[in-house]
Order: C-alpha cells, then sequence, then structure tokens
C-alpha cells in the first residue's frame, strides 16, 4: 500500500518506543510542556516489563563511568519515583531494601569491583541478612543504598498513567518502518499500524527509544538482543527481606511475597521468542544454590524478554549520527536503574537552555560512535 503524508505545522517530538525508557523520557519532556507523542508496537514485548526491577549499580559490580552514570540515578530515583507517584496517583512500589552479594569465599568477595561501597559479611553475617541461604555461600556483601523496584506490575502502568496526565498522546499498535531524512536531517517516519496501513508522521525531532530493535532503524548502533528467561514463586510474605544477588542468578522478594527469579543471559537466541527448558532449569539450580526452601514455592509466571546490549554494555545516550533524532537506547540490564537519569538527560538536552556542562560530561562517555572499531567491523 502506498505511504500518505500526516502533515503538521506544530508536529509533536516523536518517542520511538513505549517501554520504560520512552515513557520515562516522554514523561519528563511532557512536564517541561513539550507536546510528545509515543510510537509503540507492542507494549508487551518492552524490556521494562520483563525485567526483575533491581536498582543496584553496587551489587552489580560496575565501574568507571557506567557505575558513576548508575549512582546518579540511584540518587536521583526516590524524588523521579514521588514525582510519577503524584502524577499517576499510583504507587510505584520502590523499595529500598538493600541486596546482598554472597560468595564462596571471602577473598572472592573482598576483589569485587565495588566491594568498597558495601558491608562485609562473614557466614554468620549472611545468615543473619538472608536467613536459610544455601550453604555454599561463606561470605558476602551488603550494599544497603542499592533496592528494587515493582517494575512490572507497578512503576510502568503508573508511568503510563502519568504520561497520560501530563498530555502525552499516545498511538499503539505502530510499527515503525524507516526515519526519513531531508538534506540528512530527520524529517519524519514511515510507519504501519496494527490495520497494516503505511504512512508518514513529519517530526523534526525524535527520541529512538526502541531497546534491542533499535539497530533495525539505524543499523550503525552497535545493539544486539541478549534473551533472558524468568520465573516467579509464591513464598510467605516475610520469608526474605533482602534481594539476593548470585552469580548467574538473582532473588527479589516482593512484599506480598512473590519472589522474582532471573535471569539466563542468552547471547546466541537472538529474537527467538519463548522459554526452553535449559533455560528454566538453569534458573531452577540458582534457586535451589541460594535459597534451598524457595525451590518447593510455587511458580506463579514464567516470560522472557531481550535486553539491548552493546559491546561494552553501557547505553547510547545523547545525539545520534542524524540530526534531530536523540537516543535512549542500549542499556542492557540496568535499563530499571538508569530510567531516571535517561530522562533527565534527555529532557535536558531538548530543553531550549540546553545540558548543563556537567549533564554534557555525564554523557560524553555514553556517545553513540564510541565503538568506531566496532562499526568499521559491522
Amino acid at each position: 500500500m502506498a505511504a500518505t503524508a500526516a502533515s503538521s505545522t506544530d508536529a509533536p517530538l516523536l518517542i520511538l518506543g513505549g517501554g520504560l525508557m520512552g515513557l520515562a523520557v516522554a514523561h519528563q519532556l511532557a512536564r517541561s510542556g513539550q507536546p510528545v507523542e509515543v510510537l509503540s508496537r507492542r507494549r508487551s514485548e518492552a524490556a521494562g516489563f520483563v525485567a526483575a526491577g533491581m536498582l543496584a549499580p553496587h551489587a552489580e559490580g560496575l565501574s568507571g563511568a557506567l557505575l558513576e552514570l548508575g549512582q546518579r540515578s540511584l540518587e536521583r530515583i526516590p524524588t523521579w519515583v514521588a514525582q510519577i507517584e503524584a502524577d499517576s496517583g499510583l504507587s510505584c512500589g520502590l523499595r529500598p531494601c538493600g541486596i546482598v552479594v554472597p560468595f564462596a569465599t571471602a577473598a572472592e568477595r573482598d576483589v569485587y569491583p565495588t566491594a568498597a561501597w558495601g558491608e562485609p559479611l562473614d557466614r554468620q553475617g549472611l545468615e543473619r541478612e538472608l536467613p536459610g541461604i544455601g550453604p555454599g555461600w561463606q561470605a558476602g556483601l551488603l550494599f544497603r543504598q542499592d533496592g528494587q523496584i515493582d517494575n512490572r506490575r507497578q512503576l510502568m502502568r503508573a508511568l503510563e498513567r502519568a504520561c497520560v496526565e501530563q498530555g502525552v498522546r499516545f498511538q499503539e499498535g505502530v510499527e515503525v518502518l524507516e526515519l526519513l531524512r531531508e538534506d540528512g536531517r530527520l524529517c519524519g517516519v514511515r510507519v504501519r499500524d496494527a490495520a497494516a496501513d503505511v504512512r508518514i508522521l513529519q517530526a523534526d525531532t525524535a527520541v529512538l527509544c526502541s531497546g534491542a530493535w533499535s539497530a533495525q532503524l539505524m543499523p550503525e548502533l552497535p545493539i544486539v538482543p541478549v534473551k533472558g528467561q524468568m520465573v516467579s514463586l509464591q513464598g510467605p510474605r516475610e520469608a526474605l527481606q533482602r534481594v539476593i544477588f548470585g552469580p548467574g542468578t538473582y532473588l527479589v522478594p516482593r512484599e506480598d511475597g512473590l519472589l522474582v527469579v532471573g535471569a539466563t543471559s542468552e547471547r546466541e537466541a537472538g529474537f527467538t521468542e519463548g522459554l526452553t527448558p535449559f533455560g528454566q532449569r538453569q534458573l531452577q539450580a540458582g534457586v535451589e544454590a541460594l535459597l534451598p526452601a524457595a525451590s518447593q514455592w510455587p511458580p506463579m509466571e514464567r516470560w522472557w524478554g531481550f535486553r539491548p546490549c552493546t559491546p561494552d554494555e553501557g547505553p547510547l545516550l545523547g545525539p545520534s549520527a542524524m540530526p534531530g533524532l536523540w537516543l535512549a537506547a542500549g542499556h542492557h540490564r540496568n535499563g530499571v536503574l538508569l530510567a531516571a537519569i535517561t530522562a533527565e538527560l534527555l529532557a535536558a538536552c531538548l530543553s531550549s537552555a540546553g545540558c548543563t556542562v556537567e549533564q554534557q560530561g555525564l554523557l560524553e562517555a555514553f556517545r553513540w560512535d564510541r565503538f568506531q572499531a566496532f562499526i568499521a567491523q559491522a
């Protein structure tokens, strides 16, 4: 079908992707008075719905610029969440519960990249913080400053409501097929809607928030999908108070006793959908090693998703190679953590005042073209 143009003299800023990052950026822009429209293909596939919601720059053992970005975002999250809750009237499920990273030996604990930010635990300390932890763990680090948010059941719903209350417009079931240029600059996008009609939306400014699918629109972006499978178990309400961040498996307890277990890391799976017996056995083995009693808790839900991964596992933030197109993509396993700072930075970039010197410094480490050697080989 031939494309038809939908023109407008005051076209809104387009957000390409309706997942967590797209909603976070849209909400921040709308609060500043910017007309915003979100194009979303299928909300359920967004990484924000499938992640465990850990806020864990220290427990993850991040380093360098990514650790700094994560720490800045962690500092902002309480205010960011309060803003969303005020705009939406809904709770986001934020829990500053602390995270414990267990180790087989004290020597392994002491060389962890972020050990300086944690409290060292011996076996007795582990048992105090994590009653019932498996016998294979003899040491640990407690990061009291890290926590979690119930992204799957609360944050995404609250953020969507907050966007609506701030006047953000949504087009659901819309797939962006192509970025359109005029004299090298973004001038619009070609989209296909749920009825298979193809049309053109004019826009001179857009933010690419398409997660693992971002490189389908801009092949020069080194973003690939990393599939992850997850499961949730229903346990007693007070059975586990801290998040356990084990090697290859993490256990995230919600307030109602639901235990979110994640996640496999399947780099060769591409966009292959569905659960696999191997992946589910891997999660079960992780539960048995970390918290043996939880292996007997009934499963409630099983799901999968695709993390958007770059070569250094850091996001792509700021301007792209195409004037008018901005990037908020490639957050890998730290999207929930980095949503607050990403929204702040992109909203600042797109404001009339522009970024501060400090914000420009944060963005510099996450330029899209920092992988020139990778791009040259692609």
